[in-house]
């Protein structure tokens, strides 16, 4: 990616002029300055501001807040960008690697594989089936968050029974 982002439809015309956006900081981002990193995202917020339906500025979006260590944030970026082009690849693909950095592999796993179906060449092929092997390794040593399937308000009202009943036997006398 460039520093400039033009947006354009299938005949390849652009719908808008060109989008100014620095150049892409994540080359080496043990280097990047905090400020720096601020000022990008900054950036990309009146990118998303003018062009509200362009996946592309969202995934970049996206990856500067899990730069900035700003899961939720990155999350709702990244996830709107997937909804905004279902059959956007790098969307998709950031998308599963934040699930997969974050741990949460059984869904990690799942969105690779939607990557994997979107991938128009063998590079983007590559990137994802490295990525899922990845994440299937991970699985295998056991290196993961387990998927709350199941609701916890059983468990939560057992619990304040518990302590109820022990503040009644403490204070019996």
């Amino acid at each position: 990616m460039t520093a400039e982002l033009v947006l354009g439809d299938v005949q390849g015309r652009s719908l808008d002029p060109p989008l100014r956006i620095p150049p892409v900081p994540w080359r080496d981002p043990y280097t990047l300055s905090p400020a720096k990193l601020a000022e990008y995202i900054r950036a990309l917020e009146n990118a998303c501001e003018q062009n509200p339906r362009s996946a592309d500025v969202r995934t970049c979006l996206g990856m500067a807040y899990a730069m900035n260590y700003e899961v939720y944030k990155s999350e709702d970026a990244l996830e709107l960008a997937t909804r905004l082009e279902p059959d956007h690849f790098f969307a998709q693909l950031k998308y599963a690697e934040l699930h997969y950095r974050l741990r949460a592999l059984i869904r990690a796993e799942r969105e690779t594989l939607k990557a994997m179906e979107l991938a128009i060449n063998s590079w983007e092929l590559n990137l994802a089936r490295k990525q899922l092997q990845d994440i299937r390794k991970l699985m295998r040593e056991g290196t993961q968050k387990p998927e709350w399937t199941k609701p916890i308000t059983m468990p939560a009202l057992c619990l304040l029974a518990m302590a109820i009943f022990l503040c009644l036997v403490v204070h019996w006398k």
